[in-house]
């Protein structure tokens, strides 16, 4: 090949590379020229039959034309990566976002203002197991064998002896078992039952619970106080609440206790059954019979307890018309308590 030759293959092949279209086109390109069988390697391997005279030109073009294809190579190839890489979907020179902090979930934020409203009345925090025996949630509480709660259909059963607590007075159990009177306690926590989810029922849910037992008198109107200060304190002056006569097991007397609904505002609706009213909490007088499955002589103490399901506190509190609104992981509904 002459000099002029090789001058002409040196323009078209920076010529080849402007108009290569992808990275794959360059790709060829390199392999044509620079490649192990390349037009510019093979042409070193031809120096020696160059004639003398026209060698020193002939290295100095062929050397001008390696580097300055080299370099055309490479900026072509990073401008083409670069066209081929997504366009970024943000202004990386603007500020970052502020992102609002999580707040905490409305079972939550009821069970911590639970806490601190009993609190007031002398009341301290008591927790136990969510897998209990059949003694603490049922035999210690006066509970009859043929009990419909007793049922495989109505508790979750591991074994004739063992299952998930159906509701948080067994830790009263544990309680008054490990504690001599007197003893002021609440105890929040989950709960299990065989129930059919619907507006206001769970299969899992909260409660809390309160127990106050004293060697003092304890009388039926000091449950009926605490609970409506509680009202008060949770919901406001304006809530409606009523103690209908009832039977539970483990108190006698026994009382049911409701709080204006919700939705209605008392006139009635498919929530509360076209009643005006929602069931908070079970209560009433302890039975003497509890107290003897604990070792506390009867004669000598006196006490109340109470049960509430806290979801039905929180869809009262906050105007929630499902209780399944609560676990259904939706963070557009937990934005709405910030």
């Amino acid at each position: 090949m002459t000099l002029q030759e090789l001058q002409q293959e040196h323009a078209a092949s920076l010529q080849a590379v402007a108009g290569a279209g992808d990275a794959a086109a360059l790709d060829a390109l390199r392999v044509k020229y620079l490649g192990r069988n390349g037009l510019i390697p093979a042409l070193v391997k031809q120096m020696k039959d160059v004639p003398p005279a026209d060698r020193p030109a002939f290295g100095k073009e062929l050397g001008a034309w390696r580097a300055a294809f080299e370099q055309a190579l490479a900026e072509r190839t990073a401008a083409a990566q670069a066209a081929a890489e997504p366009v970024a979907a943000f202004d990386v020179t603007l500020p970052g976002r502020w992102r609002a902090e999580g707040v905490p979930h409305p079972v939550s934020r009821v069970i911590e203002e639970c806490a601190e409203i009993f609190h007031r009345l002398g009341f301290t925090v008591a927790d136990g197991p969510d897998i209990e025996t059949k003694f603490n949630n049922f035999t210690a509480l006066n509970t009859a064998p043929h009990h419909p709660s007793m049922d495989a259909s109505d508790t979750f059963w591991f074994d004739p002896e063992t299952l998930l607590r159906t509701q948080t007075s067994p830790v009263q159990i544990r309680t008054m078992l490990e504690n001599p009177p007197p003893v002021r306690i609440i105890n929040p926590g989950r709960c299990y039952r065989r129930d059919t989810t619907d507006a206001t029922h769970s299969a899992n849910f909260h409660q809390i619970e309160g127990l106050y037992v004293d060697t003092k008198p304890v009388s039926l109107a000091d449950l009926k106080s605490t609970l409506a200060y509680f009202a008060r304190e949770m919901m406001g002056p304006g809530i409606g609440v009523r103690f209908r006569p009832h039977f539970f097991p483990f108190t006698e007397p026994s009382v049911e206790v409701d709080f204006t609904c919700h939705v209605c505002k008392g006139k009635g609706c498919r929530v509360c059954k076209n009643s005006g009213w929602i069931e908070i909490a079970g209560a009433g007088m302890v039975d003497p019979r509890v107290y003897e499955h604990v070792g506390y002589d009867p004669d000598k103490v006196y006490g109340y307890a109470f049960g509430m399901g806290l979801e039905r506190i929180a869809m009262i509190k906050y105007g929630i018309p499902d209780i399944r609104f609560l676990y259904e992981n939706d963070i557009r509904f937990l934005g709405q308590f910030r």
